[in-house]
């Protein structure tokens, strides 16, 4: 099931880097950034948390708060964030039910070979939880540009 603007983002529990629980529905009257890319400390996934790092500020000036998504553990997470001064939080998806309920969990192929993993997107979802935006182009090192109004 793919999910559209104007859907409502599926809710989640879940854990953070920490192992603290987490639940979409507790940032209700908050707009968030929720994206969701494939594995911590690979350039284009660094590129991206970068860039939202380095924007955090206005990000956050205009009202949004921050969740990554990965199918990482939360000691992967932990040392993401750590080596580059991450300010947000990175849910831990181990079992895929996130990437699956926003249907980025997808085949891909690299080399010739298929397999498995996060097809990196983007959610933008207003203080209701409604889908305001989906980006399914990520430009890596420039992705907080592509969120900023």
């Amino acid at each position: 099931m793919s999910l559209h603007i104007g859907d409502p983002a599926p809710d989640f529990i879940s854990t953070d880097q920490n192992g603290q629980p987490i639940k979409l529905s507790d940032y209700r009257g908050k707009k968030v950034v929720l994206y969701f890319y494939p594995k911590d400390n690979t350039p284009g996934c660094t590129a991206q948390a970068c860039s939202l790092r380095d924007n955090y500020s206005e990000l956050r000036a205009v009202g949004y708060e921050v969740l990554g998504i990965s199918v990482d553990d939360q000691k992967s997470h932990q040392k993401f964030i750590s080596k580059y001064e991450l300010p947000f939080t990175l849910v831990a998806d181990t079992d895929m039910k996130v990437a699956e309920a926003y249907d980025v969990w997808k085949e891909k192929s690299m080399y010739g070979r298929t397999y498995m993993g996060t097809v990196r997107t983007t959610f933008l979802l207003d203080e209701n939880g409604i889908i305001t935006d989906i980006i399914n182009k990520i430009d890596t090192k420039n992705h907080a540009e592509q969120i900023l109004p």
